[in-house]
């Protein structure tokens, strides 16, 4: 398996911000498509962003404007830039990689994603 390490979920306050991490292990990470999804209790897991191997991004219509995919190749590092936070922002969030070459309509889809984190919290409160 490919172990996802997450990190830097937390509590924040609406209109805040956050930045989380999703580090694979080795370099198998740089072959393999990369996305977060995140999930609240009794709902599917949902897309929020992803990027493909060829560097192609693509956002999910609820955190267009406001979240941003950072690669840092050095450290084979996925952020997610989350700014704009609102309390529906909140749930735990999953760095998940799947195979090369998942089509762009596809890219936000749980069923295209073979590994998984164990999630970080995210929450957004007054």
């Amino acid at each position: 398996q490919v172990p996802l390490v997450e990190s830097g979920g937390g509590s924040v306050q609406p209109g805040g911000s956050l930045r989380l991490s999703c580090t694979p292990s080795g370099t198998t990470g740089s072959t393999r498509t990369m996305a977060w999804f995140r999930q609240v209790p009794g709902k599917e897991r949902e897309g929020v962003a992803a990027v493909g191997t060829d560097d192609m991004t693509t956002y999910a219509d609820f955190v267009k404007g406001r979240f941003t995919l950072i690669t840092d190749n050095d450290k084979d590092t996925l952020y997610l830039q989350m700014n704009s936070l609102q309390p529906e922002d909140t749930a735990m969030y999953y760095c998940a990689a799947g195979r090369q070459g998942i089509p762009r309509w596809r890219l936000l889809m749980k069923v295209e994603y073979d590994y998984w984190g164990q999630g970080t919290q995210v929450t957004v409160s007054s």
